[in-house]
């Protein structure tokens, strides 16, 4: 039950992590390249493999967690409170991934370098509003996995005691 624990704690630590991490790249990205549209592509490109890794942790979490309620109470505890939140992250990581992602490429390829157009082309405020809308989302996301890290700490806690 200690494997299964560690896994729980170990995939949201990943998810968090890089969670945490990522404003980081961004900002290094866009203060250390030569241009906006380059600084961009990495931040995507960037923003997508975060994804993919909160997916997989999503998911490992789930299934560990799964197992080890089985396993200590009897049962599975679908309804768990962390599910439902970790759920919720994994559903917010694919509004973002699957629709804000693409929708922006789009806006990209149409217009070319996004900086370069003028601050009211409508192309530039779309690109804006995605782009808070996506914040706005990493940012629910990291709120509620350090709300779903704490549940579980006090949780093992208490199983402990």
């Amino acid at each position: 039950m200690t494997y299964l624990r560690f896994l729980m704690l170990l995939a949201l630590a990943v998810w968090l992590g890089a969670l945490i991490f990522f404003p980081v790249v961004a900002q290094t990205s866009f203060t250390v390249l030569p241009s906006p549209h380059l600084a961009g592509l990495v931040v995507r490109n960037s923003l997508i493999a975060l994804h993919w890794m909160g997916f997989a942790s999503g998911i490992v979490f789930l299934a560990c967690s799964l197992i080890y309620n089985r396993l200590a109470l009897g049962r599975f505890r679908v309804a768990a409170l962390s599910h439902g939140l970790v759920i919720v992250m994994l559903a917010l990581t694919a509004i973002s991934q699957f629709r804000i992602i693409p929708r922006m490429d789009t806006l990209r390829m149409s217009a070319g370098e996004i900086s370069a157009l003028p601050a009211g082309s409508p192309i530039t405020t779309e690109f804006n509003s995605l782009h808070v809308w996506s914040t706005r989302i990493e940012g629910a996301v990291l709120i509620i996995g350090l709300l779903v890290l704490y549940s579980v700490a006090r949780r093992f806690s208490s199983s402990n005691a």
